[in-house]
């Protein structure tokens, strides 16, 4: 095994006990909740014809929406909900992580609990009820002593269905803030980590699959009578519940020693130890997590705390910031252009820069500190002797022979209107057109998958993949200057600015594009945590960082 794969499987044996303790606590909370939430309806539906075909409809119209959206679906409306507690009661709520991805997996947590416990109730042979009845037991006595003992079988048939489903769902919650087992998945995704793609997949299964087992013994011991098996099934269950929800009070102790001895993030910040602690966002890919830990780096370097919230949908990280779950993180200029200012013309980089900061102070209270020096733009690439056939130097060179082509983008490029207006200004009628997660858009344009995709100028694997980015002669697409933005709360914070300073027109394109690559390369690739570290030195001798 080389030195890299043994320093992939410590670092990611290092956050163990974290990813998978935070992971356990949200599955067992949402459980907990949707067993007390779907036992009382599902009473109801089975006593009420009128009441049931509604409440099993609202359940399953749930589990029609894919989990991913119904989990960002929720940080939008605790956003409101945090807005109207400040107003009513001075106290505000978190709507990233934790909160939203509970009340989504709750509500994925019903159907199957409440249509089992119907079922089962319902499927209670009518003799039986009737034989209690004439025994002189009341309609409670009868729920309590005939139907709910029969129908147990079939109600923990749905909870351990349900089990199964919140536990793989939970992996789909870092996107939104929260730590858990699909951190590995996501990260490890965009930086070419399958070592970490391989943990958070094996670890969500096996935690399933332990979890549905004991549940299963659980099931059988109450279908054959078998006292002593329940009893035994549900104390190891929940033990293994307990000591997941406790692992990460042991983040950073012997395991952490795997990964070269104590928690390193705790040095650095134990002599800040009395001062609050500043939250640095970042978006789900490489370069994000590089400069969020280059921040946090920085800001330890001058005695500052500070924790990252990592892995934010875009949409997402602005809103946070906005409203003051974050205070610090990286983005585009044009993505605030487009996105948010929603301005469909494209100005110079100057006039977008300040346009861009007067607007985000002016009508969300951010500040933007500065560019970083770097842009990091949509640009057409090809592999260069497919551009050299083609004679491709710029976007209006396949005009004429996109009808032969197919182009590759990112899931969220031909929904944006730069694609809109390059296909209209360019006249780009491609052959096909295939959406990709980044780090399959760009081997699916090395392998001939497609003939040209939408790349990002500051990605390491354009030059890594020989890429030949083409000219936007129209100047269709907007710039994109990497800017450090600051939550309204942070944003008269003169220590915070003054530590996050020297990083301003620090950092050139060459000298992000070597960092992103430098996570992602087959041979020797770093941690994001060496990349951040390697970034800070490479700026040491710059004259902004002096």
């Amino acid at each position: 095994m080389s030195d890299e794969a043994v320093q992939r499987i410590a670092e990611c044996l290092m956050n163990l006990p974290d990813y998978l303790g935070r992971h356990v606590q949200v599955s067992a909370l949402a459980l907990g909740i949707g067993i007390a939430v779907s036992l009382p309806l599902a009473i109801i539906g089975a006593r009420s014809k009128a009441l049931r075909w509604p409440t099993l409809t609202a359940a399953s119209v749930i589990q029609t929406i894919p989990s991913m959206a119904l989990l960002a679906l929720f940080f939008p409306i605790l956003v409101g909900v945090s807005y109207l507690t400040r107003r009513a009661f001075g106290v505000s709520i978190s709507a990233l992580g934790f909160l939203p991805t509970i009340v989504a997996l709750t509500l994925y947590s019903i159907l199957p609990i409440l249509r089992n416990t119907v079922t089962g109730i319902t499927g209670v042979d009518p003799a039986m009820t009737e034989a209690a009845r004439g025994l002189g037991m009341t309609p409670m006595q009868v729920l309590a002593k005939v139907e709910l003992p029969l129908a147990l079988p079939v109600i923990i048939a749905g909870i351990r269905t349900a089990t199964v489903w919140v536990v793989g769902i939970a992996t789909l919650s870092a996107p939104i803030g929260q730590t858990s087992l699909g951190t590995y998945i996501f990260s490890g995704l965009h930086m070419e980590n399958w070592i970490a793609v391989l943990f958070g997949c094996v670890f969500a299964a096996a935690l399933a699959l332990v979890l549905d087992q004991l549940i299963g013994l659980m099931q059988s011991g109450v279908s054959q009578r078998r006292a002593g098996r329940v009893v035994a099934a549900g104390l190891v269950l929940v033990v293994v519940i307990a000591g997941g929800i406790a692992l990460p009070a042991v983040q950073g102790t012997s395991l952490a020693s795997l990964a070269g001895g104590p928690d390193q993030e705790e040095q650095r910040t134990a002599t800040a130890a009395t001062k609050r602690t500043y939250v640095i966002g970042s978006k789900t890919f490489a370069e994000q997590y590089i400069l969020a830990a280059a921040i946090r780096d920085q800001l330890s370097a001058h005695g500052l705390k500070a924790s990252l919230r990592e892995g934010l949908g875009s949409a997402i990280i602005f809103r946070a910031l906005a409203t003051n779950e974050i205070d610090c993180y990286v983005d585009y200029s044009g993505t605030i252009w487009v996105n948010h200012m929603k301005r469909d013309t494209v100005a110079d980089r100057q006039a977008v820069l300040e346009g861009m900061t007067w607007w985000l102070a002016r009508k969300h209270g951010i500040r933007c500190l500065g560019p970083l020096g770097f842009e990091n733009a949509y640009a057409l690439a090809l592999r260069r002797e497919r551009a050299d056939e083609l004679g491709a130097v710029s976007i209006a060179d396949l005009s004429e022979a996109a009808g032969t082509l197919r182009i590759g983008g990112s899931y969220e490029f031909f929904g944006r209107p730069e694609w809109t207006r390059l296909r209209d200004a360019y006249h780009l009628a491609f052959a096909e057109r295939k959406q990709f997660q980044a780090t399959f858009m760009y081997k699916a344009v090395a392998t001939g998958e497609v003939d040209v995709i939408a790349a990002f100028t500051s990605d390491g694997r354009i030059a890594a993949y020989d890429l030949v980015t083409l000219d936007d002669p129209k100047q269709v697409i907007p710039p994109y200057d990497a800017v450090l933005l600051l939550a309204p709360r942070v944003a008269d914070d003169s220590a915070l600015a003054e530590a996050l300073r020297p990083l301003v027109r620090a950092i050139t394109v060459e000298t992000m594009r070597e960092a992103n690559y430098t996570v992602m390369r087959d041979r020797d690739a770093m941690t994001v945590d060496q990349a951040a570290a390697w970034l800070r030195e490479r700026l040491a001798g710059s004259p902004s960082a002096k």
